[in-house]
């Protein structure tokens, strides 16, 4: 299964592919989409649109996990946030590609083990799950982390199905 994870932001937007299953995952790419503060909104979301889509098409995913975040303190940060995550949702819909939300402590909890992890303990088990030795932009490494979570999430549902059980778990938008 090839998974195309996905941090949302305007100013960076995080991108990691990986192909595998959950016992065993590949790197395939990595990048971190930065947009200029000084362009105006419409270029930084077709920029962010036409990227994505490229990368959709280019890799062809089974599904897009995309961290659902909640921001509550800063309302122009959380739109800003929200227009990026929305054109992410386009260009999935365009390419008809399913996503799956997953929320900060879901993928701190799959990786390492407990929803209070940091950032550099994420980082660390993103790098060991795939054999990655190079330090890498913090947004690129939470979208892998994202993609490895629905490796994760993918096949305890599939195990769930199997034993004829009940939807699973994991929001699919």
């Amino acid at each position: 299964m090839i998974v195309l994870g996905i941090d949302p932001g305007l100013a960076n937007l995080g991108i990691g592919v990986v192909e595998g299953d959950a016992r065993k995952a590949r790197h395939l790419h990595h990048i971190c989409l930065i947009t200029e503060a000084a362009w105006i909104m419409p270029r930084r979301l077709n920029y962010l649109h036409s990227e994505v889509s490229r990368l959709l098409e280019e890799f062809q995913p089974e599904a897009v996990a995309i961290e659902d975040q909640i921001l509550r303190r800063q309302a122009d940060v959380a739109f800003k946030v929200g227009q990026a995550f929305g054109v992410v949702q386009l260009a999935c819909a365009q390419a008809e590609v399913p996503v799956f939300s997953y929320g900060p402590m879901q993928v701190k909890q799959t990786l390492v083990g407990t929803g209070r992890a940091d950032k550099n303990q994420v980082e660390y088990m993103v790098k060991a799950s795939l054999g990655i030795r190079e330090v890498f932009n913090n947004h690129a490494a939470d979208a892998l982390a994202l993609a490895l979570t629905h490796l994760a999430f993918s096949a305890m549902n599939s195990r769930v199905a199997a034993l004829g059980g009940g939807k699973g778990v994991g929001v699919r938008r």
